[in-house]
C-alpha cells in the first residue's frame, strides 16, 4: 500500500504544479530534446536554455508543495539576489586567472552577446542554489539532524576568520598546491562577520546544535554541481578543466574530486549573500534560510546594478583575454 502511495505522489505533484511550473517543465524537456538533435542554437546556448527552466520548476514544485515559494515571498528580492549572483561568480573568476582551473570553449564570437551571456549564466548560481536547498527544505530533509552544542568565543572567532584569511591568500601565492582552499575560505572570513551583526550564522547554527540549514546547502551544491557538469558536458557552449594532480579520473568534464568543491562552494554563496544583506546592498530574501531583521534599508536597485555593472564590464573584459580558449 505503501509503495503505491509513493508511486502516486509524482503525478499529484505534476497536477498541483503551478502553470508556470509546467512552462518550465515543458521548456526543459524540449531544450533537451533539441539540444541532441543539435538544433540551431540551443547547444550553444544550452547551460541558459536548461539552468532558468530548472529554476523556475524548482521553485513552483516548493509552490506546490508548500503553498509558498521563494519566487512568490519576496518578488523584490529576487532581481537582487540574480545581480548579486554574477558579481559573487566574477569573484571566483578573478581567482581563476591566477588558479587557471577551468576556461571556456566554443563561445560564441559576438562580444555583445557573449557578454549578455556571461551575465544571464552567472546570475543562476545563486538561485540554483538557494531554490535547490529550499526544495530540500520543502521534504524536511535533515529537519531532525542534530549536533552537540559549544559555545562560540571571540577566540573561535579571530581563528576562523585568520584561517579564512589564509586559505584566500595561499591558493594565489601558490595555486598549483593550495588552489581548492578558495572553494571555502569567505565562508570561513565572513560567517564571523554575520555572527557578530546577528544575521544567520552557519557557525552559529553548529553552536547551537542545529545542522540542519548546513546539510541542506551542502547537499545543494552536490545536487547543483552534478547538473551543472551534466548539462555542460552536452552542450556545445561549454567550460573544461586543467586541474592540477586530479584531472585523469573524470565523471564528465570535471575531475571527480572536484565535485567535492561544490558542497562548500554552496556554503560560501550563503554566507556571501548574507554578509550583502547585512552590507545593505540587498533587501531581505525570500528564502527560508536567509532572514534578517533590523538591518536597514537597501540601496535601490538602479544603484546596485550600476554598481555592479561597472564591476562586470572589467571583469568580462579579463574572462574574454584570460579564460576563455576560443571563440566560433
Amino acid at each position: 500500500m505503501r509503495k503505491r502511495e509513493q508511486s502516486n505522489r509524482f503525478p499529484l505533484l505534476l497536477r498541483a504544479l503551478p502553470g508556470y511550473g509546467l512552462a518550465a517543465l515543458a521548456a526543459l524537456l524540449c531544450f533537451e530534446v533539441l539540444l541532441f538533435a543539435r538544433a540551431g542554437p540551443v547547444p550553444r546556448f544550452f547551460y541558459l536554455l536548461a539552468w532558468w527552466p530548472y529554476i523556475f520548476l524548482a521553485d513552483a514544485v516548493i509552490m506546490a508543495r508548500t503553498g509558498s515559494s521563494p519566487m512568490s515571498r519576496h518578488i523584490r528580492a529576487f532581481p537582487y539576489l540574480l545581480v548579486w549572483s554574477v558579481s559573487i561568480w566574477l569573484i571566483f573568476e578573478l581567482f581563476n586567472f591566477r588558479l587557471s582551473n577551468w576556461h571556456y570553449i566554443h563561445l560564441v564570437s559576438h562580444t555583445p552577446v557573449r557578454w549578455i551571456g556571461y551575465a544571464l549564466s552567472f546570475a543562476t548560481v545563486l538561485p540554483g542554489l538557494f531554490i535547490t536547498s529550499e526544495l530540500l527544505a520543502s521534504y524536511k530533509l535533515f529537519e531532525a539532524s542534530s549536533t552537540h552544542r559549544f559555545t562560540i568565543t571571540p577566540r573561535l572567532l579571530v581563528v576562523l576568520q585568520i584561517a579564512g584569511g589564509l586559505m584566500l591568500a595561499l591558493p594565489l601565492l601558490c595555486p598549483e598546491y593550495f588552489f581548492p582552499l578558495v572553494w571555502g575560505g569567505f565562508a570561513l572570513l565572513l560567517d564571523p562577520v554575520n555572527l557578530r551583526m546577528g544575521a544567520p550564522s552557519l557557525l552559529k547554527d553548529l553552536s547551537l546544535g542545529r545542522p540542519a540549514r548546513i546539510l541542506r546547502l551542502l547537499a545543494a551544491g552536490l545536487v547543483c554541481g552534478f547538473l551543472w557538469e551534466f548539462w555542460n558536458f552536452w552542450a556545445a557552449a561549454k567550460w573544461i578543466y586543467t586541474v592540477p594532480f586530479v584531472g585523469d579520473i573524470k565523471l564528465f568534464e570535471m575531475p571527480v574530486l572536484g565535485f567535492l568543491g561544490f558542497p562548500p562552494f554552496s556554503l560560501e554563496c550563503f554566507v556571501m549573500y548574507v554578509f550583502i544583506n547585512v552590507m545593505g546592498g540587498a533587501p531581505v530574501a525570500g528564502f527560508s534560510d536567509i532572514r534578517l531583521e533590523g538591518c536597514g534599508k537597501p540601496a535601490g536597485l538602479a544603484t546596485v546594478l550600476i554598481l555592479n555593472v561597472l564591476f562586470w564590464l572589467p571583469a568580462f573584459c579579463l574572462v574574454d583575454r584570460l579564460t576563455v580558449l576560443s571563440l566560433d
